[in-house]
């Protein structure tokens, strides 16, 4: 069932629908939304997010042997990501981690909470550890700074796209330049009894806004990016949730076998499409190369600076230079392909773009 925020009270509040069901897609002006959260002066509600929470003195050393991340010297106050895989390689689930001590905070999309609760508890056998599904006594709230009066939360600042201990850039561009950097992100975990006096009269983002930067930054997103078949190569997630050099976990192989060839059979793009339509193509979308349909968008969002964007994961053979098109329907929309894995891993070179970012 859908907890719907308190926050859907503010005046304008329009409800965002799927994975951000029960949280405002925006609250009347989207775009004027989505500057400011770029700039530091709003914070986004993301309430929809699931959270579990392992306790316990086996902990981290448990979850380090379940997970593709290296947990066991993971300090206080310190974040980073873990993927659970299937046998097969496949991302299961894509957990945000901070640890304060005595509490290991999993921040998690709504869809995986219960289900990574009940398989956490699956794997308990001995150990001492205690999972709880929380998502309903804990809200989230997303900002793209850290917030001085709001020191004494627990936060999570994402690591991307950094390439983080024992992590590989799948990208074709250096960590230097990614656009990644334009876009500081951090997730502040809030009682949910707390959630409205804690955002008082602070300004307020829509989810319209946060996926805008989100998509900007070349951000996976589990749920809108993966499918059942989606393994971390595609999305260049071990720059972030992946260690390379870590003990053997679920999946490992299919990591470490993938990385050596160096060729994921798809990998995600960044597209910047056709802006004279009044209209978005609905994640899905697929995209064709001519007649050959070489992939599907995944995630698309109205960007306050570029205009309409989308992510899309295709075929790894489709070239860099290819003009693609994104048909919703009968509706075609021409794209500009940016690449962002590249076809053959450890090709890192200039940004290749079809626009100016910034510009239209």
């Amino acid at each position: 069932m859908t907890i719907k925020s308190p926050l859907l009270s503010r005046p304008a509040a329009v409800e965002a629908s799927g994975a951000d069901a029960g949280v405002a897609a925006h609250y009347g002006e989207p775009l004027r939304e989505q500057r400011a959260l770029a700039a530091g002066t709003a914070v986004v509600d993301l309430s929809s997010r699931g959270v579990v929470t392992v306790t316990g003195p086996d902990r981290l050393s448990w979850l380090n042997t379940l997970s593709s991340q290296q947990l066991t010297s993971l300090a206080p106050g310190q974040s980073t990501e873990l993927l659970l895989l299937s046998v097969q390689g496949r991302i299961e689930f894509d957990a945000r981690v901070v640890d304060d001590g005595a509490t290991t905070w999993l921040i998690v999309e709504g869809a995986e909470a219960g289900p990574l609760a009940e398989w956490l508890n699956k794997m308990k056998f001995m150990l001492r550890v205690e999972i709880a599904d929380v998502s309903a006594d804990w809200a989230v709230l997303g900002s793209t700074q850290r917030i001085p009066e709001w020191s004494a939360l627990q936060v999570w600042e994402d690591p991307w796209p950094h390439v983080g201990a024992g992590g590989y850039s799948y990208a074709v561009v250096g960590e230097d330049v990614h656009p990644g950097l334009e876009r500081p992100w951090f997730e502040y975990l809030v009682p949910a009894a707390e959630l409205v006096a804690t955002v008082g009269e602070r300004a307020l983002a829509g989810t319209m806004a946060s996926e805008a930067l989100r998509i900007a930054a070349w951000r996976p997103r589990w749920g809108s990016e993966t499918d059942d078949k989606t393994i971390p190569h595609e999305l260049d997630l071990l720059r972030t949730a992946v260690h390379l050099a870590k003990g053997c976990y679920k999946g490992q192989e299919t990591i470490a076998r993938v990385h050596n060839l160096g060729h994921p059979p798809r990998r995600l793009v960044f597209l910047q499409l056709d802006g004279s339509q009044h209209t978005l193509p609905a994640p899905g979308s697929e995209v064709r190369a001519g007649d050959r349909k070489v992939g599907a968008v995944t995630s698309v969002a109205q960007h306050y600076e570029m205009g309409p964007v989308a992510l899309a994961v295709i075929k790894r053979s489709v070239a860099p230079d290819q003009v693609l098109t994104v048909v919703d329907g009968d509706e075609p929309y021409a794209a500009a392909q940016e690449v962002i894995v590249a076809p053959d891993a450890g090709q890192v070179v200039g940004r290749q773009t079809g626009f100016l970012r910034g510009t239209r």
